[in-house]
């Protein structure tokens, strides 16, 4: 089988969808023998998938593609002829927000959550349409779409009306190879060397993105802390800057503890385990998730997890 995988929507890595992408081409590596695979992948992306260079057949797409509007043409115009031209018999595309409308092999898509039909104020009035409106009509053009949890499967059949037997659950993972209890103490060496932090600390690891993170919430609730115990606690914020971020670096400053928050920007993947051991408390207080991975991957390397409950 010829199976072909979009992968302009990872963000430069930088996201939860990007991880959703790497650890399932790691996981379909061992099929390459028996199938064949052609990723789809933005030029400055390419060297995130050197990983799979050997054994997935890699196309690299333009650069000028990426800007939000122009990947989203070149997904409706491009992409099917490019699917015709490798011979796929079935596309895979990782995020709603780039379903196709044209049919030229099997389609399947990966819907992570449906945040505009639950937040107002997520996106501008422009992205809302296209994923209160647009999306759905382009939902109906697929074969197949995977939902990754119970509650987004929901939404999936609420507000797109989507056919029950075409929808299909498969729950975001865990690599236990990363996620692991591990050594807290040598995780605490590695803060301490790397960005001098010893006190002890609350770790939130998201991206810095206004209103739907909860940052304001979270440094808000900070400060109250700081101020009713006089304890040494610190906040870290560990996230690329986002919608929204100018907000929450406001707040930073503005805060009467701002020496107490750091904003540590993208943390590599190799040292995010490393974070989550040496925390005292993970904090997820996002308003809402379709999944949510960091509670998880905070958990598997032994830190106790403060979340709200939405999604």
């Amino acid at each position: 089988m010829n199976i072909g995988i979009s992968t302009s929507v990872i963000q430069r890595g930088r996201s939860g969808v990007a991880q959703y992408v790497f650890a399932l081409l790691r996981a379909f590596l061992p099929f390459a023998e028996r199938h064949c695979f052609t990723l789809f992948v933005l030029e400055e992306d390419l060297p995130l998938f050197a990983f799979a260079q050997q054994n997935m057949k890699i196309v690299p797409v333009p650069e000028r593609f990426r800007p939000p509007l122009k990947n989203i043409l070149w997904h409706q115009t491009r992409l099917p002829r490019l699917a015709r031209q490798h011979r796929l018999d079935v596309l895979h595309v990782p995020s709603y927000r780039r379903m196709l409308w044209p049919r030229p092999c099997v389609l399947v898509a990966t819907i992570h959550d449906l945040a505009p039909f639950r937040l107002a104020n997520k996106y501008d009035w422009k992205r809302m349409f296209y994923g209160r409106v647009i999306a759905r009509s382009l939902a109906h053009r697929q074969d197949e779409i995977i939902a990754v949890s119970q509650h987004t499967g929901r939404d999936i059949l609420d507000f797109f009306h989507f056919p029950a037997e075409r929808l299909t659950m498969i729950y975001n993972g865990l690599d236990h190879a990363r996620f692991f209890p591990g050594a807290r103490e040598e995780a605490k060496n590695f803060v301490a060397r790397k960005h001098k932090l010893r006190q002890p600390f609350f770790l939130f690891v998201a991206r810095l993105e206004h209103p739907v993170k909860n940052h304001a919430r979270l440094i808000e609730a900070f400060n109250k802390f700081k101020a009713g115990t006089r304890s040494d606690w610190q906040l870290v914020l560990a996230g690329s800057d986002w919608h929204g971020a100018e907000v929450i670096h406001a707040l930073v400053r503005q805060s009467p503890f701002t020496r107490e928050i750091r904003c540590l920007g993208f943390v590599p993947d190799g040292d995010l385990a490393a974070w989550y051991r040496a925390a005292d408390v993970f904090v997820y207080p996002s308003l809402f998730e379709g999944f949510g991975l960091p509670p998880m991957e905070a958990m598997a390397c032994g830190c106790p997890v403060i979340s709200s409950t939405r999604g």
